[in-house]
């Protein structure tokens, strides 16, 4: 019996010890696949995260930024380019505690940073990578590296990278733009053409242990960051110079408290030769408010009102006014509205329209700008005259559906599609079917739509170009990072708007207004200028007397190469007048840009009189036969210290004068005087002429000079200033009566 029992216990044993070994085997079975297929899951399908998380905790990256490519005008001059500098960053868990305070001194005073902030990120013991400054020149990167090296500092990187500089300083600025801290685009080309400029972002990798502490011995390798394409642009920096000269003064002189605006094109292609905006900007500086009112005001502000104000501020002051901001035309629009007569067949040159000084369209009476009654007259004369109510025949004639035709074929209800940010995608203006005789009326001398200066310029061009809508546009070509052309942007002709019949005519009509009309002040001596005038009425404005002062130019008239567009937004001088005050600037801006063009000058008789010649070398000569070779030269004489052989001239032989100018001679080393600048203002250019010849000096008229009434404006060297005998003055010479149009 005992036996027995133990064989069964010894089965039972056996069957349990099998039970075992078969949970433990299938156990064992479901660990091991479990293991297996979680070791699958982690080298097969999830490898990616833990290779970049053992790379996290085993490896340590650092950005190594792209060199920005350029920005250069037509000439390759550079307008934007990259510079070395050096970017600190910090490992705070490697810098020893007892030095973190020292080292937080040190770089707040080497790099002129708040020492609160620096300390702050240095006092994160478990961050290895904060940013303490960007941009840093080489003499402060210098410091720092020798500065931890002195004092056994590690955990301060001094890494080389670039910064952003803009050599002409605020020349362009609208334009071009700026960038960001982290150097992407912020406004103007550097905006619109960020992608390109950028580039590719290279890194820098090395390995680092469990405290996160570098071991580049063991493991580094650097991605090598691609460069930036670059741009080469259509903008001339002598042209822009010349604008913007001219332009500055005239928003100073004339007091102009809205903006200011000017655009220079290639009326065949296109392309913008120079474009500027007042106020503008440093994009050195681009948070720095210019000006000076504003900047106070905002500087007396405190906490959240000042924030907003600065913040308002700086977006107006970026703010291309030139592409983004919508305007009154005003009456140089009527240079559309007559193109679009004459094209359509509406009116002919012959047409006639009766001026009685206003005119009635259902109920609502319009007078002419300038006030006078210009009687019978046709589209020359009407165009010449800013005839008001014979424009508004003149529509009427056109219809609301041609009028709106052509005001589309213009291009002047969609944006142009330059190459520049924050272009507004339509204008304000009325459609066909919401224009009325009134409406009509108003929209066909330049008020009652609002269009963007660049849309205008454009228009303008196609009117004078053979008729052709033409592409906008400010980059010609883009280089790639070894400097080889990848792109070249041509001309594109976006439609045929005007026959080249019209387009002929309308020349000879532009010429015959700064000729005979009140365009006289945009005159340039040999160029055959081409223009229109206009004043325009601010109707959104709260001030009913704001008006914005214009005046488009094209030059030479039968072969126009180029136009310019000046617009003063509220000026406030003696006159709002487009053609009194926007004339001279575009006619100075017509002057200086065709002469560095080189476009030959034809003179007609009287304007030969006044052209320049040179004066020779007459020192060692006798009085005698100098004053024969300047006679030679269309030059006087006038001599001091009697009949002997000349010693000393003024001026100097190579200075230019115009003809009908006195040198003086000194004989017998006579002394060399001087005289006083005459008050010229007011007078016209022959009491001009008079004054300076009674003090022993010599003009230079410029301006309007040959023109009927006009007056003295500006004279370069101020009254009472004393000069050497023979001097030459500068005195410019513009209609001021010219009345608003």
């Amino acid at each position: 019996m005992q036996n027995m029992l133990s064989d069964l216990g010894a089965a039972v044993g056996r069957k349990i010890r099998r039970r075992i070994a078969v949970v433990g085997g299938v156990f064992g079975l479901v660990c091991f696949g479990t293991l297996t297929a979680r070791l699958f899951y982690i080298q097969f399908i999830d490898s990616d995260f833990y290779t970049r998380h053992a790379a996290g905790q085993q490896l340590r990256g650092i950005t190594v930024n792209a060199p920005r490519g350029g920005i250069y005008d037509a000439n390759m001059n550079p307008l934007a380019v990259s510079v070395s500098a050096w970017t600190i960053r910090a490992s705070p868990r490697e810098i020893a505690d007892d030095k973190v305070a020292a080292t937080a001194a040190a770089l707040a005073d080497i790099l002129e940073l708040d020492e609160a902030s620096v300390r702050e990120k240095l006092d994160d013991r478990k961050s290895n990578d904060k940013l303490i400054a960007r941009a840093v020149d080489r003499a402060k990167a210098d410091a720092v590296n020798l500065w931890c090296a002195e004092n056994g500092v590690e955990g301060i990187l001094v890494l080389e990278d670039t910064k952003r500089v803009y050599p002409e300083g605020d020349m362009g600025g609208s334009i071009l733009g700026f960038v960001n801290v982290d150097g992407d685009g912020v406004a103007g080309l550097e905006l619109e053409y960020n992608d390109l400029l950028k580039g590719e972002n290279g890194s820098l990798l090395s390995a680092k242990n469990a405290w996160g502490y570098p071991m580049p011995d063991l493991y580094e390798t650097l991605r090598t960051p691609t460069s930036g394409s670059s741009l080469i642009l259509t903008v001339d920096t002598a042209i822009q110079h010349y604008l913007e000269n001219h332009l500055s003064r005239a928003v100073e002189e004339y007091n102009v408290g809205a903006r200011a605006v000017g655009i220079v094109m290639d009326v065949n292609t296109g392309a913008v030769l120079a474009m500027s905006t007042k106020p503008d900007y440093d994009p050195n500086s681009p948070r720095t408010i210019t000006d000076e009112a504003l900047r106070a005001q905002i500087d007396a502000m405190q906490g959240e009102e000042r924030a907003a104000a600065l913040q308002q501020a700086q977006q107006a002051q970026w703010r291309n006014k030139a592409v983004s901001d919508l305007y009154e035309p005003g009456s140089v629009f009527k240079l559309i509205t007559a193109s679009a007569a004459l094209d359509s067949g509406a009116v002919t040159p012959g047409s006639t329209f009766v001026c009685r000084g206003s005119i009635n369209v259902a109920g609502t009476r319009f007078r002419c700008a300038n006030g006078r009654v210009h009687g019978a007259q046709n589209i020359a004369d009407a165009l010449m005259h800013s005839c008001n109510p014979s424009f508004i025949q003149i529509g009427a004639a056109l219809g609301a559906d041609r009028f709106y035709q052509y005001f589309q074929a213009f291009g002047l209800a969609e944006a142009t599609g330059v190459d520049l940010p924050a272009e507004p995608k339509k204008s304000e203006h009325y459609t066909a079917d919401r224009m009325g005789p009134v409406e009509l009326a108003s929209c066909s001398f330049g008020q009652s739509s609002k269009i963007t200066p660049l849309q205008m310029i454009t228009a303008v061009s196609a009117v004078v170009n053979g008729g052709k809508l033409m592409q906008p546009y400010l980059v010609s070509a883009v280089l790639d990072e070894n400097g080889a052309i990848s792109q070249r942007i041509e001309p594109q002709v976006k439609r045929q708007v005007i026959s080249a019949e019209t387009s002929a005519r309308m020349r000879e009509m532009m010429k015959y207004t700064v000729d005979s009309g009140p365009g006289k002040n945009a005159y340039v001596a040999g160029m055959r200028v081409g223009g229109k005038s206009g004043t325009s009425q601010k109707l959104d404005s709260e001030d009913s007397t704001a008006r914005i002062a214009s005046f488009v130019g094209i030059a030479p008239a039968d072969d126009p190469q180029i136009a310019v567009l000046v617009l003063l937004d509220e000026p406030h001088t003696f006159t709002t007048a487009g053609g009194t005050l926007a004339a001279p600037v575009v006619g100075q801006v017509l002057r200086d840009t065709l002469e560095y063009l080189e476009v030959q000058p034809v003179y007609t008789e009287a304007e030969r009189k006044n052209i320049d010649t040179t004066v020779p070398d007459l020192v060692g000569q006798t009085n005698e036969y100098a004053s024969a070779r300047l006679a030679e030269a269309g030059l006087g004489s006038s001599t001091r210290g009697g009949s002997g052989t000349v010693t000393s001239q003024y001026p100097a032989a190579g200075t230019v004068l115009p003809r009908g100018s006195t040198v003086v001679l000194y004989t017998e080393n006579a002394a060399e005087e001087t005289t006083v600048v005459p008050s010229l203002d007011g007078a016209d250019p022959e009491q001009t002429a008079l004054l300076l010849r009674q003090a022993g000096l010599n003009l230079r008229a410029e301006g309007a000079a040959l023109a009927d009434n006009v007056q003295a404006v500006w004279q370069d060297a101020a009254a009472g200033t004393r000069l050497p005998l023979g001097s030459t003055v500068t005195v410019e010479f513009y209609d001021t009566t010219i009345p608003e149009d």
